[in-house]
């Protein structure tokens, strides 16, 4: 009777940690559909920009989550010989950064032309402003 007590116990507290993960999750998810939308509001993106806008935006995306994880972590982007002493070079990272938004910005341009292309980088900043101020005036639990 014990041990059954220990596997429900095992299994209630796996339940929780599971439905924990889903639900950050599914705010991620959330979050992420709010910023397509606005995007696509803001460029004014008609539904076959879209469609080419998309999945260049998915690969950029991708490629700057991975550079912000390395940057937190202990990985080094690829193309940087900055980190013979063990530590981060946060510039190397910079540069990395700023390289990685060149190269999609004429990959957007080619979708969507120059001038909304070169806009995307405020509206994707603009967006993380207004989510920073929902975040600091939502009620504390």
């Amino acid at each position: 009777m014990l041990r059954f007590k220990q596997i429900l116990i095992t299994f209630c507290f796996l339940f929780a940690f599971q439905f924990t993960s889903f639900s950050q999750q599914r705010n991620f998810d959330v979050i992420e559909n709010k910023k397509i939308a606005y995007i696509t509001k803001e460029l004014k993106l008609t539904p076959a920009e879209a469609q080419k806008f998309f999945p260049i935006y998915n690969q950029y995306n991708r490629e700057m989550w991975n550079l912000k994880k390395a940057k937190r972590g202990t990985d080094v982007p690829q193309n940087t010989n900055s980190l013979n002493s063990g530590k981060r070079d946060v510039i190397a990272f910079n540069i990395k950064e700023v390289d990685i938004k060149k190269t999609y910005r004429s990959k957007f341009a080619q979708a969507i032309g120059q001038s909304r292309a070169s806009q995307f980088f405020q509206v994707e900043e603009d967006f993380i402003n207004i989510l920073a101020k929902e975040y600091q005036n939502r009620p504390k639990r």
